[in-house]
């Protein structure tokens, strides 16, 4: 099968959903008002409430709900064939994804800016806002210990992309007060960083003495060291604590000084990456060598593994956090919340989409697939970087030299990455700051305070569990656990926007069958990966981490479709 082809139909599909789908779900189910007064103006702080210009707040929200996830579960699905892989993108971002993310956008945006998870009590009940919170704590908690173990791993691996990526921040800063203090334009100044960006990488590509390796710097990687950690280990917990005093300032930060110049010039990347790749695909026209679907992936059923995998690039509970915790507040205009909600969802489908075909058409043939892509575990492992050599094989038809190509791609996935890491350290510090209030717990209400304990609690999480990668395998271990909370996350944000609609008398089935179906798959593999896999039950060997995580995910998760589904036998709905 032709890549060019496939490519093709799932674009106009995405253009044809936003044209029409989303301009009805915004005029006839969200009913969307342009003189509606948001939150940003309402409650505007000059630090998380600011007004801003759609097309930035677009930057943001695409950048950090695009992260590195929707490259790293594509890749990984793609194990069980193209064809499921694809269909689910395509479907789940048309269906699911656009309406999921623009409703909790527009949900919150109704609520004074509140995040999907404060917004439970007024839907459901207290009880179940508190087992919420929770259940969101946990995700981001994870979602911090996977993302930072993902940027330490491209780091070591492409330790030339790492002075670009740095360069950013202080250039990021700079343009921040300048588009806001002094009202300049944001796209100049934006496009000079990225030359800049590129530029240094281009030339670490070729000059090792800007590439920072820290794994030589420590003696190789076998080379035992400090605390008789391998040289692999001290350059994993040196960028990881690294990592945390970056996140660390940033969440604390105004939005306008960091967050939001450095999505837009992550936005502008990830653009220039999709047009790259996407550019090099139609010159090259390669075929998917990758098999439609893989008779051989026997270990693992795609069944309902493959919704849980792909959860970003196809639909995601992550997105509605961003969508009602950071974005709602920025929001202009009501009516932006389309542009900013359903194109964000488009925009990661088509990332999603190149991903499988990079990875799909970069093998010399099935053989080649089969030998990368043995079992599920060795598609978990390899995944990530079968997609940077794929891209930069994809780059090259554009004439970029391969080596350029693969450094400026794990720049732009690292970018994503720290974006969605930023920000998710941003929110658990506002769920903190929440719950602090709910159990008068002052202290908590303090932003630095908050901030403290979400950096001290998302390094111990990824650095303190031990595993296959020793050190600083915590994100790796908690994979598995991250797509099926998230997706669980999803179907209950579904089902808050189900109930608030159906207390303003609107059609709910455009949310209300999403939300069945995701419920139905993740709680059917989220069951079957506490109570069989990570229990020790049988022949498995029992995981106590993921199994104490799943269970409190799984047993709040219940617990709320209970006090929901109680709401809905009183009759409450109406009133």
């Amino acid at each position: 099968m032709n890549s060019l082809w496939l490519a093709t139909i799932a674009l106009a599909s995405f253009y044809v959903s936003y044209r029409f789908y989303s301009s009805f779900i915004a005029k006839r189910i969200y009913k969307l008002d342009p003189d509606f007064q948001t939150p940003a103006h309402e409650l505007e702080d000059g630090r998380d409430y600011v007004p801003t210009n759609k097309w930035i707040v677009l930057g943001h929200h695409f950048t950090s709900v695009a992260g590195a996830a929707p490259i790293v579960g594509p890749a990984i699905a793609i194990y069980w064939g193209w064809l499921p892989a694809i269909l689910w993108v395509a479907l789940g971002t048309i269906f699911a994804a656009g309406v999921h993310d623009f409703g909790t956008m527009v949900l919150s945006v109704r609520h004074k800016g509140r995040s999907i998870g404060t917004l439970a009590d007024q839907l459901i009940g207290k009880r179940a806002r508190i087992l919420f919170l929770f259940i969101i704590l946990i995700l981001v908690l994870m979602i911090n210990a996977v993302f930072a173990w993902v940027i330490s791993n491209l780091f070591i691996s492409f330790p030339a992309s790492v002075l670009s990526v740095f360069i950013q921040i202080p250039l990021a800063v700079w343009i921040g007060y300048y588009t806001y203090k002094r009202q300049g334009n944001i796209l100049i100044p934006s496009i000079f960083v990225l030359f800049v960006m590129y530029g240094t990488a281009v030339l670490a590509s070729y000059i090792p003495a800007l590439q920072i390796d820290l794994v030589q710097m420590f003696g190789g990687e076998n080379q035992t060291g400090f605390m008789g950690l391998s040289g692999l280990s001290m350059a994993f917990l040196v960028w990881i604590i690294i990592l945390m005093v970056y996140v660390y300032i940033a969440s604390v930060l105004p939005v306008w000084k960091l967050l939001q110049p450095r999505d837009f010039i992550n936005a502008q990347q990830l653009i220039l990456g999709l047009i790259v790749l996407y550019a090099g695909l139609a010159i090259m026209a390669p075929d998917v060598t990758a098999p439609m679907k893989n008779q051989a992936a026997s270990d693992v059923s795609w069944f309902p593994l493959l919704f849980i995998t792909i959860a970003c690039g196809a639909v995601s509970g992550f997105h509605g956090l961003v969508a009602s915790g950071t974005t709602s507040k920025q929001i202009d205009k009501e009516t932006d919340t389309r542009f900013v909600g359903y194109l964000g969802a488009v925009g990661e489908g088509a990332l999603a989409i190149i991903t499988i075909l990079a990875v799909g058409t970069f093998f010399s043939g099935s053989e080649a697939f089969a030998s990368t892509y043995s079992s599920f575990a060795a598609a978990g492992e390899h995944g990530l970087n079968a997609f940077i050599q794929g891209a930069g094989q994809l780059a090259t038809g554009l004439w970029i030299p391969a080596e350029v190509a693969r450094t400026i791609i794990a720049v732009i996935v690292v970018s994503f990455a720290a974006t969605t890491l930023d920000s998710s350290v941003r929110l658990m510090r506002y769920i903190i700051s929440e719950l602090g209030e709910v159990y008068e717990i002052k202290p908590l209400t303090n932003i630095h305070v908050a901030t403290s304990v979400s950096v001290v609690s998302s390094a111990a999480l990824v650095l303190l569990p031990e595993g296959p990668k020793g050190i600083g395998s915590g994100g790796y271990l908690l994979w598995p656990l991250f797509g099926t909370s998230n997706q669980l996350l999803a179907g209950i944000s579904f089902l808050l926007i189900t109930i608030w609609l159906k207390r303003k008398g609107r059609p709910i089935i455009y949310t209300f069958v999403p939300m069945v179906f995701l419920l139905s798959m993740t709680l059917w593999a989220m069951i079957q990966q506490v109570l069989f896999e990570w229990s020790g039950y049988g022949e498995n060997t029992m995981d106590p981490l993921l199994f104490l995580m799943g269970s409190i995910i799984l047993g709040f998760t219940i617990w709320i479709l209970l006090e929901a589904f109680a709401l809905l036998r009183k009759s409450k709905l109406t009133k």
